[in-house]
């Protein structure tokens, strides 16, 4: 299955629950805010198949519902022109 995971900001409390279950995955930037790692929190990398329960576990363990997943990237890659 593919899989897209982002963290809404705006909502993450920095609990630390997504990076100590998926720590590949997730960690925190200088305002201690949680991010996806693969993509700087764009939602637009693959989610590697070794790491998609861990993401599943940290999803269903927020407790702000603040990790998103997708089976399609978040956003597209701008076309240069």
């Amino acid at each position: 299955m593919r899989m897209y995971t982002l963290v809404d900001q705006d909502t993450c409390i920095a609990c630390g629950a997504c990076a100590d279950t998926a720590p590949d995955v997730f960690a925190y930037d200088e305002e201690g805010l949680s991010f996806v790692i693969l993509d700087h929190n764009q939602g637009i990398t693959e989610v590697p198949e070794e790491f998609q329960d861990d993401v599943e576990d940290a999803y269903d363990g927020c407790p702000t519902e603040s990790i998103q997943l997708s089976e399609e990237p978040f956003k597209k890659l701008a076309k240069s022109g």
